[in-house]
């Protein structure tokens, strides 16, 4: 029974972020629209390359001695913690390639020792989840509410420590990257239009993104919710 007391309560949790943050399928969709936008790109090409940009953003944060690699694969860009180093995409076909780059440039700036945490936990989070899984299904978790309480208590962390590294850098790339786009040939007009609509992908990104954070939280407890239900029984 307490068990979907928790599973209900987890799916309460979820509507009322989804209410409060005011998180609507279709937002995904303008975010995608606005991103890819013909307009928008013409203007972003104007630019130099993304492995150029990440160079010169670099310089600016004072921190030029994180290792750039560029990958041919997928559109997305990361910071790596262990190697100090960012993975840059070279596509160039959304215009907010620039603000991406801002937001990884920031994660090398941040606070080393948090940085290496959130990556450190954020494995034992996981491991830690499918152990107690697999511990259950094969009937030897013998304190399956317990391992639940421990479950719940290390998400709450893993998505302080989280939330709080990608709202800094989500919140910082757009003043950085307006400060970068004005060294750049662009007219006043052309920074303005990009400035713009990266802040209109943010006020709708960030709300989504901290939903998602959430929403991984608490599919881990009704997954392992269930799992007690199914196999302590």
């Amino acid at each position: 029974m307490e068990y979907i007391v928790v599973i209900i309560a987890n799916i309460i949790l979820l509507l009322v972020l989804k209410f409060a943050w005011n998180i609507k399928i279709s937002d995904i969709k303008i975010m995608k629209q606005i991103g890819y936008s013909e307009n928008l790109n013409k203007i972003a090409n104007k630019l130099p390359d993304n492995k150029q940009i990440c160079k010169s953003i670099l310089k600016k944060l004072n921190n030029e001695n994180v290792t750039i690699n560029e990958s041919s694969e997928g559109d997305s860009s990361f910071y790596f913690v262990l190697t100090n180093s960012i993975i840059i995409s070279n596509a160039k076909k959304t215009f907010s390639r620039v603000q991406t780059i801002c937001h990884e440039c920031l994660h090398s700036v941040q606070n080393r020792k948090t940085l290496l945490f959130n990556f450190f936990f954020s494995n034992i989070y996981l491991l830690y989840f499918l152990v107690i899984c697999i511990l259950t299904i094969l009937k030897l978790n013998i304190y399956p509410m317990l391992f639940l309480i421990i479950l719940i208590l290390l998400g709450f962390i893993y998505y302080a420590v989280r939330s709080n590294l990608e709202n800094s850098a989500m919140l910082q790339a757009k003043p950085l990257a307006e400060e970068y786009l004005k060294e750049e040939s662009l007219s006043l007009e052309e920074q303005k239009t990009i400035i713009d609509n990266c802040e209109q992908i943010n006020k709708i990104g960030i709300p989504i993104y901290n939903f998602k954070l959430t929403f991984n939280c608490v599919l881990k407890i009704v997954i392992y919710s269930i799992v007690c239900l199914i196999f302590q029984i």
